[in-house]
């Protein structure tokens, strides 16, 4: 029966049905050919206990205040402070680019309004500055990776009502991480820019430029530290700083004149639409998680994993190796939601700190959102710059390449993740 469950999902999946029905077509093909309609009642009852999580509720929340703030102009100020910053550099709008990302991805928390937003913005930009433009699009889907580990993350989020973790604690561990791969992808940046003589602004924007640019980004960037110092400090949950922010977003938006009652409408129906696949995605990956309790599915991982190796780094390099593999084929909130509870309690067995695993997985999945064949945000980068997948993927191997070694170093270097939440008391 085991292998029906995962055969089964393999077939829906490669015949294109949507990941939500696929996750319940299975759960009933198993209980038909199980020949045990008793648990059909209790089916509808899985499904809305996977939704049934106050924790949740953050979910549209972000979501909400993402749309508000693209829509209320951020992405073109957050990208003119990133020109002030290091736009002057050989290379310079590549990290604008780089640098843009780490900034956005404290408005939204997600990789693919990361690569919509700044990718329009920067794509067209590079080329027109005489970069090329598979390098172009590669550094943006590159870059679009920190949205989801920069916190606030809407994937830790997912990971933490999963696996019950403290979400101030993921969002405190995802902190070096995400700064550590914008670095490396700067200094990536760097190596082709001097290599293929890309160019740069003859002089620094000057005083009086930067506190312009700075003025009109700070409002957007304010916000992550409204976000963070809030939960990181107690002051409110993750779910009530979603809120905040959204409420946040409404004022200076409006304030701003960026924002305007008419597209209040668009921005609601995004908003609906992205919220409901998720939350439907999740209630789906219940039934899913309800089989695998029924089949013991965890306890026998765990088991095989120990009668392989009772050394963690064994036990984690054969980890990164699998989720690198699921990351290139599966969406990063599917994967956690199927696998989370499968391989934490193996990885919490060899004594890997749930938190430290967590973040682990969550990298590892958010890199495979970049990775040719099935990367979502590498089809997004493509649609914008009228360029073909097989061209961006040879083009962004290098920065794969480079963000997987930064994952090695948070798998063998706890210190990394853990640093932060250990100052902050929650390890």
């Amino acid at each position: 029966m085991i292998a029906l469950i995962f055969i089964s999902l393999g077939i829906f999946l490669i015949l294109g049905i949507p990941i939500a029905f696929a996750l319940c077509l299975t759960t009933l093909l198993y209980f038909i050919v199980k020949n045990d309609l008793t648990y059909f009642p209790i089916l509808s009852q899985q499904l809305f206990e996977g939704m049934d999580l106050y924790l949740l509720l953050a979910i549209p929340f972000f979501v909400f205040a993402g749309e508000i703030m693209r829509a209320s102009g951020v992405t073109r100020n957050l990208v003119r402070f990133s020109n002030a910053l290091v736009g002057h550099f050989r290379g310079g709008l590549a990290y604008v680019n780089i640098v843009a990302s780490m900034f956005f991805s404290g408005v939204t928390g997600s990789a693919v309004a990361d690569t919509s937003a700044i990718g329009t913005v920067m794509i067209p930009s590079m080329v027109e500055d005489g970069y090329d433009l598979d390098f172009s699009a590669a550094v943006t889907a590159a870059s679009s990776v920190i949205g989801p580990i920069i916190p606030p993350s809407i994937l830790m989020i997912i990971y933490s009502a999963v696996m019950d973790l403290s979400v101030a604690a993921m969002f405190a561990a995802g902190l070096i991480p995400g700064v550590l791969v914008g670095l490396s992808l700067c200094v990536l940046s760097y190596y082709f820019s001097r290599k293929r003589n890309y160019p740069k602004r003859e002089k620094w924007v000057g005083l009086k430029e930067f506190f312009s640019s700075l003025k009109g980004a700070f409002v957007s960037l304010f916000m992550p530290v409204i976000i963070l110092g809030g939960i990181l400090s107690g002051m409110f949950t993750p779910t009530e700083a979603a809120a905040i922010a959204v409420s946040y977003g409404l004022v200076i938006g409006f304030l701003s004149k960026g924002l305007k009652l008419r597209m209040m409408p668009e921005i609601m129906l995004n908003t609906v639409l992205v919220s409901a696949t998720i939350l439907f995605v999740i209630a789906s990956a219940k039934t899913i998680g309800w089989l695998f309790v029924i089949e013991q599915i965890p306890q026998g991982v765990a088991s095989t994993f120990i009668s392989i190796t009772r050394n963690p780094y064994i036990f984690l390099f054969i980890v990164n190796i699998f989720l690198f593999v699921v990351g290139m084929i599966m969406d990063p909130a599917v994967s956690i939601l199927i696998l989370g509870p499968i391989l934490a309690p193996a990885a919490l067995n060899l004594g890997v700190h749930p938190l430290h695993f967590a973040i682990i997985m969550c990298i590892n999945l958010i890199v495979g959102l970049a990775t040719p064949p099935l990367g979502f945000i590498l089809y997004i980068a493509c649609g914008i710059a009228n360029l073909s997948v097989e061209r961006i993927s040879k083009a962004i191997f290098p920065f794969l390449l480079v963000e997987a070694c930064v994952v090695l170093l948070v798998t063998y270097i706890p210190f990394i993740p853990l640093w932060i939440p250990k100052l902050l008391g929650y390890v």
